[in-house]
């Protein structure tokens, strides 16, 4: 069987009847993105992998009794992000050393040093803004702006109401506005 031509429902179906290849099929999906929300989420990636593993696991014991009656996706970001905020409400704490977030550019992009360090120090001060919001704010942002999610399905996700959604963006992007006013002077 190829597992790579299923849909998700298809492969929870197959998770539920412990094909544990259909599961390595969802990993392989969606690792990535639940990675990046974990990840922008509590700012640590220890912790953020800890968190996709535990997602992952959930999604292993309740597959018998998955009910698709929304995306796949969907639900499992819901898993996600509860995760995140529980970890956030454990540790209560921002991230202090924002330099893991810092991708450094490639050497062989042809940037000249100044213009690098110039790049880096907006990545850093980007970061160090979003590390501010509170936890809610922080996750719509990062759903809405680094993963493309439209207003209505961070509700579904986040399990929030449409309007909740669009006042913690209209909140969360004024608030990065203000901080990072002086990034280009």
């Amino acid at each position: 069987m190829t597992f790579n031509t299923l849909t998700d429902k298809q492969l929870m179906s197959l998770v539920a009847e412990e094909k544990m290849e259909a599961l390595g099929e969802l990993v392989k999906r969606h690792q990535s993105n639940a990675l990046s929300i974990a990840y922008r989420t509590v700012g640590a990636w220890d912790i953020a992998e800890d968190i996709c593993q535990e997602a992952f696991i959930r999604v292993y014991r309740s597959a018998a009794k998955y009910q698709p009656t929304a995306k796949f996706t969907t639900w499992f970001y819901r898993i996600i992000v509860n995760l995140c905020i529980d970890e956030k409400r454990k540790s209560n704490r921002a991230p202090q050393d924002y330099s893991e977030y810092i991708d450094v550019l490639e050497d062989k992009q042809n940037i000249n040093p100044m213009d690098k360090q110039i790049a880096l120090d907006r990545k850093k001060a980007v970061w160090q803004a979003l590390g501010q919001l509170n936890k809610r704010e922080r996750i719509t942002v990062v759903l809405h702006k680094f993963l493309g999610k439209s207003h209505r399905e961070i509700a579904e996700i986040t399990g929030w109401s449409l309007s909740a959604v669009e006042s913690l963006l209209v909140r969360a992007y004024q608030k990065l506005r203000e901080k990072l006013k002086d990034i280009n002077k």
